[in-house]
Parts: structure tokens; sequence; C-alpha cells
């Protein structure tokens, strides 16, 4: 009897598992960090060069100004910290000194599109406070900001992982800066599905 009840529970959990979604034709940004991975949908067809840049500076493609003031091309996220966190809101990475006055030593024009709003999982690009001042640096959300809306260009959506914003969001912090800022180990990029065809304007 108790060999049969085990064997239904067994049946019952494996019938409770839903099995992943399959991910939508695109490209992804897979964060790796040292409290698990969050995989981001990116809009590459919303926000074209904001993307390109990123995954430039994910891959090494892209050059950048590193701390000692040489351009360089190299991976940039890979060993890096998110070293400003509003508890609860927002985790911000992408420089490698841990300040958010670093200067990657390019800007992107902002791509802000009004159909497209912050809500738990947003990836975005950072800026100085003023239009067209974003680079290298990037932000997460935890829920919806709509104070953010039109002032940073949204690239991606979290679609695995958004726990792990969460918990990265609850760190303990003082003034924004945690007292041990969680790593990200690496920023990989993955393509799922063919290649979008650009048709060419007349």
């Amino acid at each position: 009897m108790k060999k049969i009840s085990l064997a239904l529970i067994l049946a019952a959990s494996l019938f409770a598992q839903k099995p992943p979604k399959p991910l939508k034709p695109g490209i992804y940004a897979i964060f790796k960090t040292e409290l698990g991975n969050i995989r981001v949908l990116l809009y590459e067809k919303d926000t074209p060069n904001s993307v390109a840049a990123f995954i430039g500076l994910a891959q090494g493609t892209q050059g950048w100004r590193d701390p000692k003031g040489n351009v360089v091309k190299k991976p940039m996220y890979d060993n890096t910290t998110f070293y400003r966190i509003i508890p609860g809101d927002v985790v911000q990475g992408g420089s490698p000194t841990g300040d958010t006055s670093y200067n990657c030593g390019f800007t992107i024009k902002d791509e802000i599109l009004p159909g497209i709003r912050f809500q738990g999982g947003s990836l975005a690009i950072a800026n100085a406070g003023t239009p067209d001042t974003g680079g290298c640096q990037f932000f997460f959300t935890t829920g919806p900001e709509h104070a953010f809306d039109g002032k940073f260009a949204i690239i991606g959506q979290t679609v695995e992982g958004e726990d792990v914003v969460r918990k990265l969001s609850q760190v303990p912090v003082h003034d924004e800066h945690p007292a041990n800022p969680p790593k990200l180990i690496s920023v990989t990029i993955e393509r799922v599905g063919p290649v979008p065809v650009v048709k060419n304007k007349k």
C-alpha cells in the first residue's frame, strides 16, 4: 500500500511540474550572477542602436574606455558587480570601477518608445540624467517604475530569473551602495530562431 501511495505522490508531483515555456524567436542576453541567472529578451527591432551597443560590449566587439583610459575591445561586463541598488526598485551594473560616474568613452542617442513602459524585470540603459547620455551602464527594475517612463531607453524584458532580480534588489545597502556588491560573472548573447530580415526602405 505504501509503495502504491508513494508512486501516486511521485506521479502527481511530476504532473504538477510545468515544462518551461519555449522561448520566442529573438536575441537574448543571459546574465550569470552569483545569485542565479537572468535571461532577457532584447528589443532589437525597437531599440536597435542601444541593443547593438550592449551586445558589442558584452561580446567585446564594441570599443570602450577602460579605467586606465585606453580604448579596448573585450567583454566589458564579465567579472563586474551590481554596484548601485535602490532596495526593492532598481539594480544597476555596467561600470568596471563600481562608480556611477564612470565614462565608458561613448554615448548612445536615446531610443525611447511611448509604448514600452517600465515593469518588473525591465532592462534599461542608465544615463547621466539628461537626454542622449546613455552608454555602458544599465539597470533592472523590480516592478512598474512609471516615473522612469520616457526618461530611459528600455532595451529588453526579463523572461527568466525575475526572482533573481528581486534577490539582487534586497541585499543590504548603505545609501544605495551594497555592503557586498553582488557579482555579475558574465553576460552571454544567444539567438533563438532565424535572424530577422531587414527590408530596405525605398
